[in-house]
């Protein structure tokens, strides 16, 4: 396959960014062939920006079946609301065409089995479109892990650390689905982009799995303090009277069969600092992103804040070299550019997807399974082996 021939369907916040960001439009070997989205406005200005990058108008289709459908279409890029991925994702595997899916909580155990089993039944490529995977610290660190410097791995820690006050409480006028989740959910409901690399460097479903979790959500506050701060004229009608469910921070622990844990916190409606607060620890080192520092045999265990770029120099991820070498940038800091290029080079090749099916059912199921602990007081509940033991063959087949 030379050229990608690609549908992309939503262009909310993110799937603009596919567009706008430096990602598909600057792309030789990618075709949009067509671009979906219920309203029209949106549709209309994207192929607008299509045009101003001397790229042939896409088709509009506001219906994902028939943009999926299109005989000239290979790759599905599903970018819409969060309720929407699964049943996206699911039709376009059942259509033969190669999905790459958008990340998010889910709403339901069944639908991370009905993601497993439609991949099964089919055959279909899948990607689960985690760019936090990419990350520059993150693939270090996965490269520093492979290699000893941290000894036996013990613990890894992560969070969502990003105001989105503003966001949430103008849902309604910018046609965005978080309102509604945080008005009638209370869960860790973005929890990939800081278990995305975690997972990775755990080997999760690949030689070790997670188990169980306990989820706690604090009160939640942030909401109408944000609204008695900037006044009711800008944000939606009727939202000072609101009950949100969610709590300002949700803490979840996770216990994993090789005995690791993992804490993720989701804090995304008080005043924060920002940033993932991405930690490995483990018998002989450390990295923790708050103070920028590795700790570990290899310098002594000095604890030098601050000392990230010596590290970086020595132990980049290849990744990164090549894409330094490049002078490529792209979205986010230059991660959704090597996320693409990897789902993309894999479709081209015939390769299998670094993020799989198996990874997005037990990432997506966190947000599931933290729920149903904040319900019940923060009891322990049991993740689900969506890889159905396969997990352990791949761990023998390492040892």
């Amino acid at each position: 396959m030379e050229k990608v021939r690609v549908a992309l369907i939503g262009l909310g916040q993110r799937g603009q960014q596919y567009l706008y960001d430096e990602l598909l439009c600057h792309m030789d070997d990618v075709e949009i062939k067509v671009i979906c989205d219920i309203y029209e406005d949106r549709m209309e200005a994207s192929v607008g920006y299509i045009l101003d990058k001397n790229r042939p108008a896409p088709k509009c289709e506001p219906d994902y079946k028939k943009a999926i459908d299109d005989p000239e279409v290979d790759v599905v890029l599903i970018t819409t609301d969060w309720e929407m991925h699964v049943d996206v994702a699911v039709y376009a595997m059942k259509a033969g065409k190669i999905t790459g899916m958008e990340v998010g909580g889910a709403y339901d155990l069944e639908d991370c089995w009905r993601l497993v089993r439609t991949y099964e039944e089919t055959g279909t490529p899948f990607m689960f479109l985690e760019n936090c995977c990419y990350g520059r610290l993150e693939l270090m660190a996965l490269n520093m892990a492979r290699q000893g410097l941290f000894g036996e791995v013990v613990h890894c820690a992560g969070a969502y650390h990003h105001d989105l006050s503003s966001q949430i409480c103008t849902g309604r006028k910018e046609r965005h689905y978080r309102q509604r989740n945080y008005i009638l959910r209370n869960t860790e409901n973005y929890p990939t982009h800081d278990l995305g690399p975690i997972a990775k460097l755990l080997k999760i479903n690949h030689g070790n799995r997670m188990l169980s979790l306990t989820a706690t959500a604090s009160k939640e506050a942030g909401m109408h303090d944000y609204i008695a701060r900037v006044g009711e004229d800008k944000v939606d009608p009727g939202l000072k009277e609101t009950h949100f469910a969610q709590g300002d921070i949700i803490t979840t622990v996770i216990k994993c069969a090789g005995g690791e844990t993992i804490t993720l916190t989701l804090d995304t409606s008080i005043v924060n600092l920002g940033g993932r607060s991405f930690t490995v620890r483990g018998t002989r080192g450390l990295v923790d992103e708050q103070y920028r520092c590795v700790c570990c045999e290899d310098n002594g265990y000095n604890r030098n804040f601050n000392n990230f770029e010596e590290y970086m120099e020595k132990y980049d991820h290849p990744m990164w070299k090549d894409f330094f070498a490049s002078g490529i940038t792209g979205g986010h800091g230059g991660i959704d550019w090597l996320e693409f290029r990897d789902f993309f080079e894999c479709v081209k090749a015939g390769k299998p997807m670094p993020i799989d099916v198996y990874d997005a059912a037990s990432w997506m199921a966190v947000t599931v399974l933290a729920e149903q602990s904040i319900i019940m007081g923060s009891a322990p509940v049991c993740f689900p082996d969506f890889t159905r033991g396969k997990w352990v063959m791949a761990r023998e087949k390492e040892n």
